[in-house]
Order: C-alpha cells, then sequence, then structure tokens
C-alpha cells in the first residue's frame, strides 16, 4: 500500500491510497475523538497510476467534504485510517505545542518502548509505532510523506532504510539494552506464547517461531543445568531470535541474513551514524538528550524495571558459556556505549 495527502484546506481532504490489490477500491475512515465518522471511498481516476503500474484502474484519490462529514471544517481532532489496514494516514491537531521535527525511536528489544512512546506522542501531530510490522511500501510510504511533526517507533532494521534516517531527514534515537536482559525477555517471551505454538488455531501467529516457543515450554529457567540443556537443544528459529540480536538489527539488511563476525563491524558503524545513542542502564541521560534535541522541557519518565524473574534469569545467563559466545558482539557494543556514556555524561 502506499499513500499521501495532497492537502487538508479545513473545508476538504484531498489524497490518495494504492491498496495492495490493483483491482480494489481504496477507501478511508474518518473518526474524530474516537467516535467513527464516515467511510469514504476513493472516488476520481488518475491514470499515473495505471502508468505506473500501481494499480489497474487508476481510481486511487478520494476527497472528503463538509457532504460526507458534515462540520468538518471546525473538526480540530480528526484521524483518518486506511479501512483495510488501519493504517494512520492523515491526523489534524492543534498546532499549540507541536513539535515541528521528525523523530525515529529505533527499538532495540523484543518487547515494544512504551515509556518513551507515551510521553512523546502528545507532542507530535502523526505517530507510528510498531514500524517494523508494516510492509514495506507502507513504510517507505510514511518515510517520504512530507508531514513536518512526525514520530516514529519500532524494531527497524537500520541498513535497510538508513537513507530514510539521515540526520537532515531526522533526528534518531536508540537505546541499547544489557544483553543478558535482553535475551532473558526474549526467553521468556517464548514462553509466554509456548500455549499459542501448540495450538494449530493460534500457531500461524508466531510464524517460524511457533517451534521456539513450544520448545521453551519444557525448560525450567531458574535451574542452571536445564539452562545448559536448553543451550544445547535450541532449535534454529530461537537460536536466530536469541543470538545477538542488536548486532543483527544493525548490522545486516534483512531479518533473514545470515550473521557473520564482519556484521559486528558494521554494526558498529551504523551504530556511529546513529544520532543519539543511550544505554538502558543510563536511561535518564538518554531521555534528557532526546528532549533536549527535541526542545521540548518535560521530566524524564521512570524506565521501569525489569520483572525480578528477568533479572534471576539474567544473572544465572551470565555464567553459562554458551551464552557468552551467543553474545559476544553485543555485549561488545553494550560495554562501548556504557563507557562513552559515562565519559561525557556529566549529570
Amino acid at each position: 500500500m502506499r499513500f499521501f495527502i495532497d492537502y487538508d484546506n479545513g473545508h476538504s481532504i484531498r489524497g490518495w491510497i494504492v491498496p495492495d490489490n490493483q483491482l480494489a477500491t481504496s477507501r478511508v475512515m474518518i473518526s474524530a475523538e474516537g467516535r467513527r465518522l464516515a467511510e469514504v471511498a476513493a472516488s476520481v481516476v488518475d491514470p499515473t497510476f495505471q502508468k505506473n503500474g500501481w494499480h489497474a484502474t487508476g481510481q486511487c484519490i478520494f476527497v472528503v467534504t463538509e457532504a460526507e462529514v458534515p462540520g468538518l471544517s471546525v473538526l480540530e481532532r480528526l484521524e483518518m485510517y486506511d479501512a483495510d489496514t488501519n493504517v494512520l494516514i492523515h491526523r489534524r491537531t492543534p498546532g499549540e505545542g507541536e513539535i515541528q521535527m521528525r523523530a525515529c525511536l529505533i527499538n532495540t528489544g523484543i518487547e515494544p518502548e512504551t515509556t518513551l512512546q507515551s510521553v512523546l506522542f502528545p507532542h507530535f501531530r502523526r505517530s507510528y509505532f510498531g514500524i517494523q510490522r508494516m510492509s514495506d511500501e507502507i513504510l517507505t510510504s510514511i518515510f517520504l510523506n512530507p508531514e513536518r511533526s512526525l514520530l516514529l517507533s519500532g524494531a527497524v532494521v537500520i541498513p535497510r532504510y538508513e537513507n530514510f534516517l539521515t540526520p537532515d531527514l531526522m533526528i534518531t534515537a536508540l537505546l541499547v539494552p544489557d544483553p543478558y536482559i535482553e535475551m532473558a525477555t526474549r526467553m521468556y517471551w517464548l514462553r509466554a506464547r509456548a500455549d499459542d505454538a501448540v495450538d494449530p488455531a493460534r500457531s500461524w501467529r508466531l510464524g517460524v517461531l511457533a517451534e521456539a516457543a513450544a520448545f521453551a515450554k519444557d525448560y525450567d529457567f531458574t535451574d542452571t543445568k536445564s539452562l545448559k540443556r536448553f543451550f544445547n537443544m535450541l532449535p534454529e528459529p530461537a537460536y536466530r531470535l536469541l543470538y545477538n540480536p542488536l548486532t543483527r538489527q544493525l548490522g545486516t539488511r534483512m531479518p533473514e541474513d545470515r550473521l557473520h563476525p564482519g556484521n559486528s563491524i558494521a554494526a558498529i558503524e551504523v551504530l556511529s551514524r546513529v544520532g543519539i545513542v543511550g544505554h538502558k542502564t543510563r536511561f535518564n541521560a538518554f531521555a534528557q538528550t532526546l528532549f533536549h534535541q527535541l526542545y521540548l522541557d518535560v521530566p524524564p519518565p521512570e524506565l521501569p524495571n525489569p520483572s525480578t524473574a528477568v533479572q534471576d534469569l539474567a544473572e544465572l545467563l551470565r555464567n553459562i558459556k554458551p551464552v557468552e559466545e551467543m553474545l559476544v558482539f553485543d555485549v561488545a557494543i553494550s560495554d562501548a556505549v556504557k563507557d562513552i556514556v559515562d565519559k561525557h555524561w556529566n549529570t
């Protein structure tokens, strides 16, 4: 899917959506203050979409006016979504206090980073979270949109989209996790989905990780001997999920790419080009730096601590030899970032 908003002059909104199905007619859903107001189908044909090979008929342009949405001109808070994918297409908000910058929080963990998202969301006109789950075409459309007040967040593979993340286009920020805490979090993430993995009606949601989730159910994460057996018997999908995930995100272009020692060097080079880099154990320094870059005068939020179970598992993992070998690249990056933050952060 591709999309673009040509204008919103208050009395009317015009834009286009090219759906994945070239024979389909796109539809937008309009809401305000949580109330669904209307659904409008594309009605204008533009042969350019046909010539580009994007759509079979070219009927991709929609126009929303007072006829479709009575009181359109006085709606200060309006949202427009693609009816088929539920992707945000346009948001109209009062301009007071809006950050006129583009920012991308590059998540590095398997669990979404919600602490900073919650603080920043009210200050941006358009926000997209979990961008790693979006198709390449949708994400590219978002990157190419000229909207100045834009917040993105997700575990995107950086080399694949780095040309959209340059300093002249966007403020980028990345928080490096403790590798052992992250591995423990991923292991419990698998364990939490074990029941879904063995249910034929739900296992499809996990894709290739279904086998890994089912595997995790049979081991005691509080026992060192059980953990050693766990790492000796790891199925391939579980190994890929746990093996140097930060280096994979920074140093490869596609999720299925094989990870080699050379990728660790590429990962460090990519990390050096990220605008703001911090460490989860130094969260306050990272948050203050990010807010300063965004000219946002709010106190840094508190980052929730990992659960006791995750912390205890992480401590056990630090003393298991196969784990040390699986995290050697990520540990090197983590230690380097902590050293740099400690050296240059004085507050």
